[in-house]
């Protein structure tokens, strides 16, 4: 098998000097090609030649249309060279050889045309542009060329013939608008008229009647453009009428300088015209009365696109609350009160279909919008009340109720000085549908009314629907202590403290102390403390009696009463001991409380043996288990702390430490001499100190394991504990070591 060379491995991979680009290449190979054969050009001597080369010629020409009839190219190749060679009559018979062929053929009687007239054959050309028009009559290309032909020969009256059998086709607008310019060309004024009224018969499109009324303006007829727009009005109705018409009459008595006319065409046209087609009316009114109007007809212009705005959206919407807003406000502003009644009407006739809150929320806003509007701007006060009354109906209160509602009602009805009918309202409502928030806003009525029984009555309503609410026994128990019933609102507390299920426990003993506090009965207080840590020992409850017992004033004086509080702290940093591992946290909260407390009100000793209490923070690892699988997932690191009371309590904690760190020391210290030994010797040593750490090792996690955990940092070793371990070492660098 014969091996392939391998390719010349390039050596320079620089770029060359000169770079040769794609193009230049293929110019190059275009300029280096030979030129072909080409036909030599042959010089005809006498007649005798010329006959031959025609007839050869012909010869050619009629092979390729016998070869293919109906391909046109060949037939005006054909022709093309008969006329030039003179040949005229050929010419033609050649071209009628071909209609015969296709008769349909455009280019065909375009050609033909063109030959007689270049010729200066004005019949023959009128005639076959007569046959052309007679064969295709809808093909405007022989129509236009037939008028430029008779026009350029100044044969007016011949043009308007053609034109008007041009007409007779209901041709397209094109075709009359041409019409018409060229009697207008030859100030036949009148006949134009008679074109335009003629053509807006067949077309009565609007734009068309826009031409009309713009011809009689432009020769000065402004009476008659008048007119054409008011007819076009008329003929056309509400049905067929454009924007554009009516921007084009206003825009007409504008330039007449009617101003009124055409900004009482634009305020027409938009009331009659749909929402959706005014867009260009609006802009072009907008514009009209930036240039002519005051103020308050441009905030008319503007209101009326931004209604059209959203009344499209709503077409797309009717659900989306937020448009009905805005367009409330929209109308507000404008002042009809007629339009703002009829869209707050519109408005809550879309009712939600769900029957869920959230989708009620946006929706029940558009009545109390409804009803406040009455009731401020509108001033219809009975008919504020059935918007309230109606809206209260329409709300499904078997499944949620809107207080806001019933409190709105109540309020206007007690506006109204009619007080028994509010008090009646809200009675039902807490009844069909009790709230809190229904209870809030009726006793905060009661009180403002100064009805403090009623207050009571609502209170142990409230109380009986929903016991376990500790803002409402906190607020009765306010009210009792208001009126001077102080006993009264102290039974209301220990009910309040002894129910089974609070919502805010915490906040209802916080109100009490506070209550107690306020009295000054420092020992119902001390007692409550108590009371309160044999249901629960939280780090805050012990901090804030510690705060209580420095307040209190039966303590004594300011020693004193540090004193009590540095009692309260012991007592709880005793008791959070107790909890093990689980109190940790909360012994480092009460300890930073104690020593800011020392900080502020202690002194230095005091300040001190808190600062001894202080743990230190240790970082360590634990394995991290799945709550679901139970599976274990991984490690992850966290913070223990250690208290020096936890390690005073535990002194073999700190004899394993030094010994740990001996050995650390030991294994370093062998290694630097091992230079100095034999490799026998230093092996077995290495062998020996491995054995014996390994069974060292062993020994001391056994002891971890029984007495707890240890936390081995190098950092915190007490001197004595180094000192120690420095005598250790020295007794087993000695020769009588024994090693």
């Amino acid at each position: 098998m014969d091996r392939q060379p391998r390719p010349a491995k390039v050596k320079n991979k620089n770029p060359a000097p000169v770079q040769i680009t794609a193009e230049q290449i293929l110019r190059e190979s275009k300029e280096r090609q030979e030129a072909g054969a080409t036909v030599p050009k042959q010089k005809i001597a006498d007649g005798e030649e010329l006959d031959e080369y025609r007839l050869r010629k012909r010869k050619e020409f009629e092979d390729k249309v016998r070869r293919n009839k109906h391909g046109m190219a060949a037939w005006l190749k054909y022709a093309a060279w008969e006329e030039s060679v003179k040949e005229m009559d050929r010419a033609r018979s050649i071209y009628e050889r071909a209609l015969d062929v296709d008769h349909r053929n455009q280019v065909l009687w375009l050609r033909y045309a063109e030959m007689e007239m270049k010729h200066k054959n004005v019949n023959r050309a009128r005639n076959i542009f007569d046959r052309a028009v007679s064969v295709l009559p809808r093909v405007d290309t022989f129509w236009y060329k037939y008028v430029y032909m008779e026009e350029l020969l100044g044969n007016v009256a011949g043009a308007r013939q053609v034109f008007e059998r041009w007409m007779k086709w209901e041709p397209a607008e094109e075709a009359w608008m041409a019409y018409v310019k060229m009697e207008k060309r030859y100030r036949e004024l009148d006949r134009a008229r008679d074109i335009f009224r003629r053509f807006v018969g067949i077309h009565p499109q609007p734009k068309n009647w826009i031409k009309w009324a713009k011809f009689e303006e432009s020769i000065g007829k402004q009476d008659s453009a008048r007119e054409i727009y008011e007819k076009c009005l008329e003929m056309l109705g509400e049905e067929f009428i454009d924007q554009n018409v009516y921007v084009s009459f206003a825009k007409f008595e504008t330039r007449q300088k009617e101003i009124e006319r055409a900004r009482v065409i634009y305020k027409y046209a938009l009331d009659k015209l749909p929402k959706g087609q005014t867009e260009n009316l609006y802009n072009m009114y907008t514009q009209f009365e930036k240039q002519h109007g005051g103020k308050e007809g441009i905030e008319d212009v503007i209101i009326g696109k931004r209604r059209v705005k959203y009344e499209e959206e709503l077409a797309a919407n009717p659900k989306n609350y937020d448009i009905w807003f805005d367009y409330v406000r929209l109308e507000e502003s404008a002042g009809d009160q007629a339009k703002v009644r009829n869209v707050y009407e519109r408005a809550i006739a879309q009712v939600p279909p769900i029957a869920e809150k959230r989708f009620w929320r946006r929706y029940i806003y558009l009545w109390i919008f409804y009803a406040v509007w009455e009731e401020m701007v509108a001033k219809d006060y009975d008919r504020t009340k059935d918007v309230y009354q109606q809206c209260i109906k329409i709300v499904p209160h078997k499944n949620f109720t809107f207080a806001k509602v019933w409190l709105q009602y109540a309020h206007f009805l007690i506006r109204r000085l009619d007080l028994t009918a509010a008090r009646r309202t809200l009675g039902t409502a807490i009844g069909l549908c009790p709230k809190e928030k229904l209870f809030k806003g009726y006793i905060e009525l009661e009180i403002q009314l100064r009805e403090f029984d009623r207050v009571r009555s609502l209170y142990e309503k409230y109380l009986q629907w929903n016991a376990s609410n500790c803002y409402a026994w906190i607020k009765y128990a306010e009210l009792e202590k208001m009126l001077g019933d102080v006993e009264r609102s102290r039974g209301i507390f220990e009910i309040a403290v002894e129910q089974p299920l609070l919502d805010m426990p915490e906040v209802l003993w916080k109100g009490y102390i506070d209550f107690e506090v306020e009295e000054a009965e420092w020992k119902k207080g001390r007692a409550l403390y108590e009371r309160l840590l044999q249901r629960t020992e939280h780090v805050k409850v012990w901090v804030s009696f510690a705060n209580f017992e420095y307040t209190a004033l039966d303590n004594g004086e300011d020693g004193a009463r540090v004193d009590a509080a540095r009692k309260i702290f012991n007592r709880a940093y005793t008791t959070l001991q107790k909890r093990g591992e689980g109190g940790k946290e909360e012994r480092v909260v009460l300890l930073e409380a104690w020593r800011d407390f020392e900080r502020t009100h202690g002194d230095a000793e005091g300040l001190a043996k808190v600062q001894d209490k202080m743990p230190r923070a240790v970082k360590k690892r634990r394995k991290v288990v799945d709550e679901v699988t139970g599976e274990e997932s991984g490690w992850e690191e966290y913070y223990d702390y250690i208290f020096p009371d936890d390690e005073t309590e535990r002194p073999n904690f700190k004899l394993l430490a030094v010994a740990h760190q001996w050995k650390q020391r030991m294994a370093q210290m062998q290694k630097r001499n091992g230079d100095e030994e034999s490799e026998e010797e230093s092996e077995e040593e290495e062998e020996d100190d491995d054995g014996d750490d390994n069974e060292d090792d062993q020994e001391e996690n056994g002891r971890a394991a029984k007495r707890g955990r240890w936390e081995g940092d190098d950092d915190d070793v007490s001197k004595q504990d180094t000192n120690e371990m420095d005598g250790i070492e020295s007794e087993r660098r000695s020769p009588d070591s024994g090693r």
